[in-house]
């Protein structure tokens, strides 16, 4: 039986070393240091009585030679990875296991620099299912590159094998794939997904804008998000057949608040996603946005926006809140594909909800309000 009452710490196993884990690990030292102050970065500085500095890594899975076998406080700093370093004293923590290649990695990125691609380990995959449960983690956290269907797919399975939560930060359809959510609920586990959303990213940034203009009664005849990026998730996505699903997840979000409306959704008037590659940039992403909007009297209104952000820190604070967020679920009972924490913190989530009523729905499961699940 799941225990009602909090837990000291909330242990975490994570798939993919990469620079949104980089970001995510230098982050709970940093708000270690910082706790007492008020520090910008978190939307909730408690969920269910946890704070981000109770979050703890008890296990990593990856496999690239030069972080495999390797402490994780170590490993975050290894190439490729390029995130922006701001905590260089972290815990060594774990070492990093050889976790399951699959479609994990592709041909493109094998032959990409050295410095911007991956390079495998020749070291035998571990038991996956049994490193969890040795570790004692609560929740595994999904961070490998975009397009690896089969190998989320297998973590998926690890999890419910292992007994413990899944958020699910890429997009690979998993918590709104309803034949995937019920092996969640079959196994008495809570997850979370899918597709990560950053804090102040451009997904969101294009949630609120679309919303913005149909609450002031505009009408949206065309809607564009294009984002540019120097990081390995960047690079990984020129390969197309990889790009289909982030591409789609995007364009979920914006689409999303047609449908709330009952507003339909014209062709060719949309597009967001990835645009192209540019090592230059490093971790730093920069999202265009163009909006054509029609108000009273049809007078045309025209949106140019420019987002400049450092891509995994965006990301890492919502992790931290979509962590607990699973913590608290699980000690209360609740199953399946958490409707408000996946709809506040991901693109592509089992039930779109607008912007106010997905936090709510946040606000009230911090507060251990059981949530209305479907």
């Amino acid at each position: 039986m799941v225990s009602k009452y909090k837990s000291n710490k909330i242990k975490i196993a994570v798939v993919g070393v990469g620079n949104c884990f980089s970001a995510l690990y230098q982050g709970f030292s940093y708000y270690k240091d910082h706790k007492d102050e008020d520090v910008p970065g978190l939307m909730f500085k408690d969920i269910g009585g946890y704070a981000p500095t109770d979050i703890e890594v008890v296990a990593a899975f990856d496999v690239d030679e030069r972080k495999v076998g390797k402490p994780v406080g170590q490993a975050i700093f290894e190439k490729p990875n390029c995130a922006r370093v701001f905590m260089p004293e972290v815990p060594a923590g774990p070492k990093v296991q050889m976790g399951n290649v699959l479609d994990g990695v592709s041909d493109y990125m094998l032959a990409q620099p050295e410095d911007e691609s991956f390079r495998l380990s020749e070291i035998d995959t571990v038991d996956v299912v049994q490193a969890i449960k040795d570790s004692g983690a609560s929740i595994l956290v999904n961070y490998l590159p975009v397009g690896s269907q089969k190998a989320t797919e297998f973590y998926a399975q690890a999890a419910i094998d292992a007994g413990v939560a899944f958020l699910n930060c890429i997009p690979v359809f998993i918590a709104s794939n309803p034949v995937w959510e019920k092996k969640f609920i079959d196994a008495g586990l809570p997850i979370v997904g899918d597709d990560m959303r950053s804090a102040f990213g451009a997904s969101i940034l294009s949630q609120v804008l679309q919303e913005l203009a149909f609450d002031r009664g505009f009408a949206v005849d065309f809607h564009q998000q294009i984002n540019i990026g120097g990081n390995t998730d960047f690079n990984n996505m020129m390969v197309q057949s990889r790009l289909s699903s982030k591409k789609e997840s995007k364009e979920n979000v914006i689409k999303a608040q047609n449908e709330l409306r009952g507003i339909p959704i014209e062709a060719n008037s949309l597009f967001a996603g990835p645009s192209t590659y540019i090592p230059y940039l490093k971790d730093n992403k920069v999202a265009y946005f163009n909006l054509r909007l029609r108000g009273f009297g049809g007078q045309p209104v025209t949106l140019d926006i420019k987002l400049s952000v450092q891509d995994s820190e965006n990301s890492a604070g919502v992790v931290i809140d979509a962590i607990r967020y699973l913590q608290v679920a699980r000690e209360l009972g609740v199953v399946g594909a958490l409707r408000g924490p996946s709809a506040w913190t991901q693109k592509t989530p089992p039930q779109q909800m607008m912007y106010a009523d997905a936090k709510a729905a946040c606000e009230a499961l911090a507060k251990r309000q059981l949530p209305e699940q479907n």
